[in-house]
């Protein structure tokens, strides 16, 4: 079926309705060709079932002159040098590219012999992340965590004021597709007793998107709420995996550790600031919340700072794939209602303080539960803590993720007048340390 409202691609598979990437979206992302010792790293840009290689292609085709040296970026091996250059440029980098996909253009012959599967790929990291920070924006899974911690008070009186964050390790970020080790570490003990070091018996996911910086900043100097988009380069879907015994034991007094830093997963293809456009919405605080301080507040931010962005979370344990069983929805939320804070105010925060964020530097929402019970980002809170076990239709039961299980993360966005756009998969599975020893 073709997606009425879509402007048309010459690649067919872009025009089906439902699509995760029409031409209107055209993510960029890293990838090897499969079974190829010889094939090197290259960049592209997905559209429908396909790739269109950006490496080389200033060989191929004539550039506009006043965009040659940005195409010729697309020769490295990461997307940072791209990333890095001011919007007005990538966008008319965007621009181009979508003109030479369009129905009717007079490369079509010549980009059709270019194009890869993306079924015959495995892809890589879109960039060299140097930093990774993870924000804790999800209001609602503060809220639900902290009622488990501290009824009388699950917020700390900060979170009103704060777009509060840890700082992460980008050492252990892998693609989508990489399965996860069962991490070790210490748990607590009852009756006094030594900890004990072992495999984490309560192994989580956490549903949140990653925002990709563009252009950095130098050290010392701050971003203003008003230009901290144009530091902005595009979204990803991530799995900021969780060891819940590990990091109950922990965390205090510094915070997450062990029981974060061994993965974090996320979808390979990065979903452009302009892409998400379309999307945005005003950004509404509830009238019981106090305004933010004047530094994270101004009116561009409160007309279009939000972003609507669908979530599904989907797992699948070994009997089901035995079984032939498609993964099951087990979750669903919206970006949009589930964050506190929006993407300008989490990058002037994160700067404030003269911090220098770079090209590539990866910041997590924090996980975007929605209100209502089957809109928990996490087994933690869809189990009540391991007390109420989720029923699958396998017949099988979780409270928390066994070996074998996968996670599916999809998100997408869609609006009344405008072409559906998905992010495509954030997907791993959980193996346990003998297996990856075998």
């Amino acid at each position: 079926m073709i997606h009425k409202k879509t402007m048309g691609s010459w690649v067919e598979t872009a025009n089906i309705e439902g699509c995760d990437f029409p031409i209107e979206n055209l993510p960029y992302g890293c990838f090897q060709i499969k079974n190829d010792t010889s094939s090197r790293q290259l960049l592209g840009v997905a559209i429908g079932d396909q790739i269109l290689p950006l490496s080389g292609l200033t060989q191929k085709i004539e550039i506009p002159n006043n965009l040659k040296a940005a195409f010729y970026l697309f020769d490295d091996v990461n997307l940072n040098a791209f990333m890095a250059l001011p919007e007005s440029i990538q966008d008319s980098c965007r621009l181009f590219l979508t003109e030479l996909l369009k129905l009717g253009n007079i490369h079509e012959n010549q980009l059709r012999s270019m194009l890869i599967p993306q079924s015959s790929v495995e892809m890589l990291l879109p960039c060299k992340i140097p930093d990774f920070t993870d924000f804790y924006s999800g209001i609602h899974h503060a809220t639900n965590v902290g009622l488990m911690l501290r009824p009388d008070q699950p917020l700390n009186p900060n979170y009103d004021w704060i777009p509060v964050a840890y700082h992460g390790r980008s050492s252990s970020i892998i693609p989508s597709g990489i399965p996860v080790v069962r991490p070790m570490g210490q748990t607590r003990a009852s009756g006094g007793k030594p900890p004990y070091f072992q495999a984490s018996r309560k192994l989580d996911y956490e549903l949140e998107l990653g925002i990709f910086i563009g252009q950095a900043n130098p050290q010392g100097q701050a971003i203003g709420i008003n230009q901290a988009e144009r530091h902005f380069f595009g979204m990803c879907l991530l799995n900021d995996w969780s060891a819940r015994d590990i990091q109950a034991w922990e965390a205090a007094p510094l915070g997450p550790f062990l029981a974060k830093n061994f993965a974090t997963t996320i979808s390979p293809w990065i979903v452009t600031r302009k892409a998400l456009e379309p999307f945005r919405k005003p950004w509404i605080r509830s009238e019981s919340s106090p305004s933010a301080l004047p530094y994270l507040d101004s009116n561009l931010n409160s007309e279009c700072g939000a972003i609507e962005i669908h979530l599904e979370v989907y797992l699948q344990t070994s009997l089901m794939k035995e079984k032939s069983f498609a993964p099951q929805k087990i979750a669903y939320s919206e970006y949009r209602s589930a964050a506190y804070w929006t993407v300008a105010q989490l990058i002037t925060h994160h700067a404030s303080n003269g911090c220098n964020l770079n090209s590539g530097d990866l910041l997590g929402t924090g996980t975007l539960s929605g209100e209502l019970a089957e809109q928990a980002g996490s087994l933690l809170e869809l189990s009540q803590g391991g007390k109420k076990p989720i029923e699958l239709n396998s017949g099988e039961q979780r409270t928390f993720l066994e070996d074998g299980d996968t996670v599916i993360f999809k998100a997408f966005c869609e609006g009344k007048d405008t072409v559906r756009i998905g992010f495509g998969e954030c997907k791993s599975q959980i193996i346990s340390k003998n297996t990856m020893e075998s």
